[in-house]
């Protein structure tokens, strides 16, 4: 099916690659021509503008934004309003407020355009991997759109089924989800990224505490020279605690054992500090969640290791660059 896309970055490019690859046909459209060229290259339609875009569509129009989360998503699925017609969708695939996403749906339906919020997991790896979706919304849109969500999907793959959910029926298996009207799906895939806060600072202080152990001032005979690099892969094999954020910290640690070319400055991206309000709203304890960002914070003024393994951590599995340390 056909398919517009707004926002040609590190994952809007690879979710365009993986859908024609599927055999979708996509129209693409971003600020920077180069990027507009490079997804021409590998099949796509490009587009000048947005209006282009859109008469480029054939009805019902399906445009997905994929730009980062606040004013600049806001002010093109405003353009996008004014753009599109009764029937059409428009679907936000980055990292929104979902309270933003309640408040654009009740603004689209007044013009028959259906929303669709779309929590999108999968970083830099999704071309290949594949990406984990928590989808809400409109129903009727959601179902118009599975063939997309299929393809981007990982799909069951050989991950055997939980034991007792051999008899439902449901998507999750396949890696995407709808979970419920507008917000629901950047609701759950908010809490997301509140948890991952939470498994990367324990996975980064874990480390902290076995390289600390070889100091000078730990009595000698409790003092190891420990192989991070070499533990990380022990635990990815067999170990309660493997997990795919062990994979990308043992990759980190493979190519660079002292972390030598990160900072520690970890920034967060939203998501964490609105699971902590979420949490003071429905009055439940999140301690392990709110830790791990108040460790976020601090890592921008004095870098630890672990700061430096939360750093790898992001860059492995997003992407996601440092920002310049501030003078």
């Amino acid at each position: 099916m056909q398919l517009a896309m707004i926002g040609l970055g590190r994952m809007g490019g690879n979710i365009v690659r993986r859908l024609m690859r599927g055999g979708h046909d996509c129209v693409v459209f971003d600020t920077q021509q180069e990027s507009r060229q490079a997804l021409a290259k590998d099949g796509a339609v490009a587009a000048s503008d947005l209006a282009d875009m859109v008469a480029k569509l054939k009805a019902p129009r399906a445009v997905w934004v994929m730009l980062p989360a606040g004013e600049i998503t806001e002010k093109t699925i405003q353009q996008l309003e004014g753009l599109l017609s009764s029937g059409d969708i428009v679907i936000d695939g980055g990292n929104s407020n979902y309270q933003d996403d309640v408040r654009r749906a009740q603004q689209l339906k007044k013009k028959g355009i259906r929303y669709i919020d779309v929590g999108t997991s999968g970083g830099v790896w999704g071309l290949e991997r594949g990406y984990c979706m928590m989808i809400g919304g409109d129903d009727t849109a959601f179902q118009h759109l599975e063939p997309i969500f299929k393809t981007l999907a990982p799909g069951i793959g050989d991950i055997p089924l939980t034991p007792g959910r051999e008899d439902r029926k449901s998507t999750a298996e396949d890696g995407y989800l709808y979970t419920g009207p507008a917000g629901s799906g950047h609701f759950v895939k908010m809490v997301h990224n509140g948890i991952e806060y939470g498994l990367m600072q324990a996975y980064a202080e874990g480390l902290d505490i076995l390289k600390g152990v070889g100091q000078s001032f730990i009595p000698q005979e409790r003092r190891y020279d420990l192989n991070l690099a070499d533990i990380t892969e022990l635990w990815r094999r067999g170990s309660v605690v493997s997990s795919w954020l062990l994979d990308l910290t043992a990759i980190s640690l493979a190519k660079d054992p002292n972390l030598d070319a990160f900072s520690g400055h970890v920034e967060d991206s939203g998501e964490g500090r609105w699971t902590i309000n979420a949490a003071i709203e429905e009055a439940v304890p999140a301690n392990v969640l709110f830790a791990a960002l108040n460790a976020r914070f601090r890592s921008r003024q004095d870098a630890t290791f672990a700061d430096k393994t939360l750093s790898a951590m992001r860059f492995q599995f997003g992407g996601h660059q440092e920002k310049p340390t501030q003078k």
